[in-house]
């Protein structure tokens, strides 16, 4: 029997196409960090609408635990975290054959809450604040309510955590407002200190 894709499953993947085509590639001069538009990564926090076609039992939405996993019917906890959802339907879909015949699994994610910088230091309203899109470093600092009137705006500190370890960016913001630079793409989990 032709396995046929849902609704779903297409929708998804035309918009991972359509990310990934509008990705913005080139270098930032904030310490010549590639700035590239990547398909959304699961996180903890995010909320999956996991579809298994015809398999209404194996069907649930359910969070992303702070662990990275999930759990499922018959296969148990799978790490979805650091995954993008296509990623995590193909392992499912691999899981899964142990039991079903020709799963068709989709895999969409219903709330990303798990996309969260920190802003701190001389912002008029520092904190945590949640992204829903790919977001600059001149998009953020409006969010946290602009600079203080002692802020040094050529010295502003991001701690991006990758790999295990820690990357420390120093980026000049006004420089990016004349565009003698480009902006500073910020990943998830990354700190903002405005000095």
């Amino acid at each position: 029997m032709r396995n046929i894709p849902n609704l779903s499953t297409v929708v998804l993947l035309v918009m991972v196409m359509l990310l990934v085509g509008c990705g913005q590639k080139g270098l930032t001069k904030a310490e010549d960090i590639v700035s590239e538009s990547h398909a959304y990564l699961i996180g903890p926090e995010d909320v999956l609408q996991i579809e298994v076609w015809r398999e209404k039992s194996l069907s649930s939405t359910i969070p992303v635990r702070s662990d990275g996993k999930i759990s499922l019917p018959l296969i148990n906890d799978v790490q979805a975290a650091g995954l993008t959802p296509i990623q995590l339907q193909e392992k499912l879909t691999e899981k899964l054959k142990e039991f079903i015949d020709n799963p068709n699994v989709s895999v969409t994610v219903m709330e990303a809450n798990s996309f969260k910088v920190y802003v701190s230091g001389q912002v008029k309203n520092p904190g945590v604040f949640r992204l829903r899109t790919q977001t600059s470093l001149l998009q953020v600092i409006p969010m946290a309510g602009g600079f203080t009137d002692w802020a040094n705006q050529k010295k502003i500190l991001v701690i991006r955590k990758e790999e295990g370890g820690e990357t420390r960016i120093t980026a000049n913001y006004k420089k990016m407002v004349d565009g003698k630079v480009p902006a500073l793409i910020l990943k998830a989990g990354d700190t903002v200190i405005v000095p």
